[in-house]
């Protein structure tokens, strides 16, 4: 079993690019970041399911080559966990384990609304965007 992601306050300072996933059943949303300006970039939703989700994630590590990764995990407004919130994790252990990168959790509630509210075209992008700024905004 993948080690479980590790806690923000371990990201080292030479980890400067960064791409962000909101994972979902059928969609998987997309961002790139850097450090420096603490901004996202959307980038092409991944549409596919299961494993099939990892190709299309394999070839954006191949491009952007990341230092690390950032994952979404949902909770209950009361900070709850439930069963998208297991599904997140293992999404996020799963990435480690195939691509060797560190990954980091982001606490992603209301992402999507957020998106949503701000008229966002793909939605699953915007939210990654906002996972990752949220992310970056955490670091030193």
């Amino acid at each position: 079993m993948s080690p479980p992601p590790s806690p923000v306050s371990d990201v080292p300072s030479h980890f400067q690019s960064f791409l962000a996933f909101d994972f979902g059943l059928k969609r998987t949303g997309v961002a790139s970041g850097n450090r420096l300006l603490k901004t996202a970039t959307p980038q092409a939703t991944v549409a596919a399911e299961g494993d099939a989700r990892f190709a299309p994630i394999g070839k954006r590590i191949a491009e952007w080559q990341p230092d690390a990764l950032v994952v979404g995990v949902p909770f209950h407004p009361d900070g709850a966990a439930h069963e998208n919130t297991r599904r997140a994790r293992k999404f996020a252990r799963q990435l480690h384990g195939r691509f060797g990168l560190p990954v980091y959790e982001v606490d992603e509630r209301y992402s999507t609304t957020e998106a949503l509210s701000g008229g966002a075209r793909d939605a699953d992008a915007a939210s990654a965007c906002i996972i990752l700024e949220q992310f970056l905004r955490t670091l030193p």
